[in-house]
């Protein structure tokens, strides 16, 4: 059975206190949707990874539900906390509360659905992606919620149908699935680097770039990057009540997850009507500007929520 692994990132710091909107929300310009009133409300996001600290002050009234399927902690379904430090650390980029203490993520009252599939090593089979997608695909919350977007910061070498087959039927249902794209780059942007799930065409590939909105020498560079986000020294929380400072392309993928529920709430409060899979596609490639890189490194280029968009596409 293929194994399935965090993308692997780097560690830069720990701290037990901060209070401040991270530098990397600020770089998308969250802060525009906010002040036109949305942060993401009532939009869930399954969040595929190593499981999450559900008690950390920021992240305590963001967490719906979740299902363990691991063999950690005893392979209890009902226990999903994090015991490696990365799935905490990209809930709190989604969705930490704004309680003006510690940090905020991009959609501050999403809520987070935690499926916890790698094990405190980092480390999964395939077979334990596909359910948490299958999971997330058909769950409903206690009062009708259903899950809007999936974020995934994990990959593997190997393309496997049946894994791809679950994210089709995610796709299908309107859930909009978004993986990070590697950290296998090169810092050559004319070779290609590819990671599943990733690289499927059926997914947003998030790439990064650096909080000066340089690309980041470790993102993949391939013909299925629909976007970069910020994934270099990004402040996020952390397990035991503390906050951390990691690298990579997991960085960068919370960012775009969180930016996709603001844009759900706007959109469908606007318009009194929901949002397809593809419109929803095309609103997000609308809300990216170009960094002047190939297509190849950018995608479509940088997200930014305060680019004005036309109205027709609101």
């Amino acid at each position: 059975m293929s194994k399935f692994r965090l993308i692997p990132y780097k560690l830069e710091e720990v701290k037990g206190r901060t209070k401040e909107v991270p530098v990397g929300v600020r770089l998308i310009e969250a802060v525009s949707i906010w002040e036109k009133g949305y942060q993401g409300e009532d939009v869930v996001v399954a969040v595929i990874d190593t499981g999450c600290q559900t008690d950390h002050s920021d992240l305590q009234d963001r967490v719906i539900g979740g299902y363990n399927f691991t063999d950690d902690y005893g392979g209890d379904p009902n226990v999903f906390l994090d015991n490696n430090g990365h799935g905490t650390h990209v809930c709190g980029t989604i969705a930490a509360s704004k309680d003006g203490h510690g940090v905020v993520g991009v959609a501050p009252k999403a809520k987070l659905l935690v499926l916890k599939v790698l094990s405190g090593a980092g480390e999964g089979t395939v077979d334990s992606i596909r359910q948490a997608i299958e999971y997330a695909t058909t769950w409903r919350g206690c009062n009708g919620e259903t899950v809007r977007v999936i974020s995934m910061s994990l990959g593997g070498p190997e393309d496997d149908p049946d894994l791809h087959k679950a994210i089709q039927k995610a796709v299908d249902r309107n859930i909009m699935v978004v993986c990070a794209a590697g950290n296998e780059g090169d810092g050559d942007g004319e070779t290609s680097e590819y990671s599943y799930p990733g690289a499927y065409q059926e997914v947003v590939e998030v790439g990064s770039v650096n909080l000066r909105k340089h690309l980041s020498s470790f993102s993949n560079t391939n013909d299925e990057i629909d976007l970069l986000a910020p994934g270099e020294k990004i402040l996020s929380t952390y397990p035991t009540n503390q906050y951390a400072v990691l690298s990579g392309t997991s960085m960068a993928t919370p960012h775009v997850s969180g930016a996709i529920a603001l844009l759900i709430q706007q959109y469908e409060t606007e318009n009194n009507q929901p949002i397809t899979e593809p419109e929803l596609f095309e609103l997000l490639i609308k809300h990216t500007v170009s960094l002047g890189y190939s297509r190849l490194e950018e995608g479509n280029g940088l997200l930014k929520l305060g680019v004005k968009v036309p109205a027709n596409l609101k």
